[in-house]
This record gives structure tokens, C-alpha cells and sequence, in this order.
């Protein structure tokens, strides 16, 4: 069964088509990074403008790559949620159209559940329940017990910036441009050391994460109000060192409180190498983790998820509506 998937919860348009929910018949994504870099972030306007010129040529290239006309697809999973609105809208209305017009089934998929699902795209098998579902995003941090297809429990979340939003803002600080992440990564990676240990936030529900203190303490240091600076790279090192130890330690608690048979390590902040690292060596349980091109925005993750809401006959009509709130769990 070949379901399309498409993604544009953001600043990626992106469709693919996966065959039996884990085989990648293709998976193209055009970006727009270049264009919202000169901003210091998206720009939803630009980023729904983008989409409209990109989703048609993207579709052509991802049938292309499959070897397939529309005629041999059977299904089409969409993001619905959560995620901007314009740029949801674009995508979403696009599925109802070829739904309509090729009378083929129509499946919302929230975002988040997709990149939990990128997962099991390159392993092919099926995952192990319960399994505690780390999704580490530029929007978002959760900590989530997954029971069962479609069958999810939050036990985690952060209570203001996401992780990979602390990443954009502390670059930022730093001068690196948009997008934070890769930056700081590469950056870190220039330190013989870290400049000292920065904060880990302590909160009340043991799961939930807070990187704005984080945040703010990088922003006294880079202003000197803390004494001199730290070279640049030094001071990368120990922001991304808080932020993958609170990661990590939060996620191997909880699967360990929980009796989680394995970790899955989600969202374009696992593309992180050091996350990947620290987590695969503290994880009492194996971890499962996409390849650093899964991670981001992709349709193959929204083509995986969709197949097994279609199999549990969960499709929709063409009255959904976007959720740009939505949440899992």
C-alpha cells in the first residue's frame, strides 16, 4: 500500500511516498532556509508563500522518485497540526483536493506522532511498547509513553522554549545565524573544553524541561555581566552540554520509571550528535534513532504515521480542519 505523505507544518514543503508504512519509495523536501536566514528565524507569511510555489513541483519530484503516477497511490497522509497555521493550511488543503479528486482515503496525522514513527522508516520492523518517546524540537520538547499505535501518554513537556528554540536563541547570542542548532554543534566542536557547568533547571513534575534560565545565563555571560567571556566555542560546548544532560536525564528517568523496552530519540534536535551519543550511553534500554535527514521535517515520517491510522481506519473527510495547537498525549 503506498500512502503519500505530505509535510508543511513549518518551513519545509515536503512529500514522499512510503509503501507498507516503512519501505521509502521517495522523500523529497525543499527547504527554505536560505530565505528565512536573513530574518534570524520563519516568517509564517513567507514560509505559507513559499509552500504554495513549492508543493507542486515538490509532488511531481517526489512521484518521480517512486516511479509512480498519482494512480498508484493509494492513501494520503497530511499534517494537521500543530504547526503554523498558513503554512498548515497549504498542505492540508492540498491533500483534500487530490483526496477528493482521486477518491482515495484521507488521513490527518498530528506532526509530532510523525516524527516519533521516522523511527522505525530505516530499522523496518515494529517497535517495542511500551517505548518512551523523546521528541526534541525547535516548537517543542516532550517526553512521551507510547503504549501502542496511536496509543500515547505525556509525561514530559517543557514550560517555555524548546530545546532546539534555546538552540536558535543562544545562537543568536553568539552571532551564528539561523539555524541555531547546526551551528552551535559545529561550533561545540571547536572547544579542547567546556567553559564550566551551566544550569540544569529543577522543576516540580520531574519530566518537564525549562531552557529559558539556561537562556538567560548565556545572555549575561556574552554581555561580560559575569565577568570576562569565555571564548565563543568554549561557552557552545557547555549550552549544548546543559541542554542534552537535561535531555537525556529526563527521558532514561522516566523509561526507567515507566519500564520503557526501548528510547526513541525524535525531532530535528536529535539530528545532534552529541545528544544521539550521550543518550545511546546513559540509556539503560536501546535506543532508536533516525538518520539525521528523519529527524527534520520529512513526508516519509507523515506517509509512516498516516499508514497505521489507516489500518486502524482512522481517515477523515474533507471537513477536517488544521489544529495548529495540537498536542500528543
Amino acid at each position: 500500500m503506498n500512502v503519500l505523505g505530505i509535510e508543511t507544518s513549518c518551513d519545509e514543503t515536503a512529500l514522499a511516498v512510503v509503501a507498507d508504512g516503512t519501505h521509502i519509495l521517495s522523500n523529497v523536501v525543499s527547504s527554505q532556509v536560505e530565505l528565512h536566514a536573513r530574518y534570524g528565524g520563519v516568517v509564517p507569511e513567507l514560509a505559507s508563500r513559499e509552500h504554495v510555489r513549492a508543493i507542486v513541483p515538490v509532488l511531481d519530484e517526489a512521484l518521480r522518485e517512486a516511479s509512480l503516477s498519482l494512480d498508484g497511490i493509494d492513501a494520503i497522509a497530511v499534517t494537521h497540526g500543530p504547526g503554523l497555521a498558513g503554512a498548515l493550511l497549504v498542505g492540508l488543503n492540498f491533500a483534500k483536493a487530490l483526496a477528493f479528486a482521486l477518491s482515495l482515503p484521507l488521513i490527518p496525522v498530528n506532526h509530532l506522532e510523525g516524527h516519533i514513527y521516522a523511527a522505525w522508516l530505516e530499522h523496518r520492523r515494529e517497535p517495542e511498547f511500551p517505548a518512551l518517546a523523546l521528541i526534541a524540537s525547535g516548537g517543542h520538547s516532550d517526553v512521551v509513553l507510547m503504549e501502542g499505535h496511536g496509543q500515547y501518554r505525556r509525561l514530559g513537556e517543557t514550560v517555555d522554549d524548546a530545546a532546539g528554540e534555546a538552540f536558535d536563541k543562544v545562537a543568536r547570542l553568539l552571532g551564528l545565524g539561523f539555524p541555531g542548532g547546526p551551528a552551535i554543534e559545529s561550533l561545540a566542536s571547536e572547544a579542547a573544553a567546556p567553559a564550566g557547568r551551566l544550569p540544569r533547571a529543577r522543576l516540580e513534575r520531574p519530566y518537564d524541561f525549562s531552557f529559558s534560565g539556561l537562556k538567560a545565563k548565556v545572555q549575561r555571560i556574552v554581555r561580560g555581566e559575569e565577568g570576562a567571556a569565555p571564548p565563543p566555542a568554549a561557552l557552545a560546548a557547555a549550552f549544548q552540554e546543559s541542554v542534552v544532560d537535561s535531555l537525556v536525564t529526563k527521558a532514561v528517568q522516566a523509561a526507567t520509571d515507566h519500564g520503557a523496552r526501548e528510547i526513541i530519540l525524535a525531532g530535528g534536535v536529535a539530528a545532534n550528535s552529541a545528544l544521539r551519543t550521550v543518550l545511546a550511553e546513559r540509556s539503560p534500554v536501546p535506543v532508536i534513532v533516525p538518520p539525521p535527514a528523519l529527524c527534520t521535517d520529512n513526508g516519509a515520517m507523515i506517509a509512516a504515521a498516516g499508514y497505521q491510522r489507516l489500518l486502524a481506519g482512522e481517515t477523515a473527510g474533507l471537513e477536517v480542519d488544521i489544529d495548529p495547537g495540537l498536542r500528543i498525549g
